[in-house]
């Protein structure tokens, strides 16, 4: 069967949320001018799975309007009443680098206790390299999650600043080797001729867990 935009369209219309689904996943093999049209409407849809279907196409068919994405996905992060529609919107903002919506990730982050949308604004802080993120991390270092405080390590080193790296080097103590391989990866990001870095990454180059100390050695 030949997939056109209007066979798309019908599904993506249709009452049936399977329909829908199977839609949005049509849209993959259409031109993105097409494509991107018709997931306007998806990302509106009453069903849950659906909008997040379609918030995670537009890392792709976003670029094709980005002003309008940028838009379309500050109100899914905003107004959505899911959260994984939510976090997947911050996945999309970041992957589309809409640095104009900084604000909106940095507000959202402070007033959810959602851990899922926090981690996720962390990582998409990273993937944007927007250097306004900076305090916003540093703080998340502080946090008693370890899946936040590694997402904020990672993204620290994809920042590439150096005034990080006495942040980061005390976790090199820490026991979660999850969190040591993922220092090691973001020291060796930011580079540079610090001592402390040197010294740390040195250390981290014999860890017990082998994919730390590989890591600590592509320096």
């Amino acid at each position: 069967m030949t997939i056109t935009p209007e066979s798309a369209r019908e599904l993506i219309e249709s009452d049936d949320y399977g329909d829908r689904i199977k839609g949005l996943n049509q849209l993959r093999q259409l031109d993105v001018a097409p494509a991107f049209e018709l997931v306007q409407i998806a990302i509106k849809d009453s069903n849950t799975r659906v909008r997040y279907a379609a918030v995670s196409q537009f890392d792709t068919l976003g670029k094709q309007d980005l002003k309008l994405s940028l838009e379309l996905l500050r109100d899914r992060l905003i107004n959505d009443p899911e959260v994984d529609v939510k976090a997947a919107a911050a996945d999309a903002i970041a992957a589309l680098k809409l640095t104009d919506a900084f604000a909106d990730l940095e507000q959202a982050f402070e007033k959810t206790s959602e851990w899922l949308l926090q981690f996720s604004i962390l990582a998409a802080l990273g993937e944007m390299g927007d250097p306004r993120a900076f305090e916003l991390l540093a703080q998340a270092l502080k946090s008693d999650n370890n899946l936040l405080q590694t997402a904020a390590i990672g993204s620290l080193g994809e920042l590439g600043n150096e005034e990080a790296i006495p942040l980061l080097i005390p976790f090199a103590e820490n026991p979660d080797w999850q969190i040591r391989h993922r220092l090691a990866q973001a020291l060796v990001n930011i580079g540079g001729e610090n001592a402390e870095s040197k010294s740390t990454l040195e250390k981290l180059a014999n860890d017990e867990v082998e994919l730390v100390a590989q890591e600590a050695k592509r320096i």
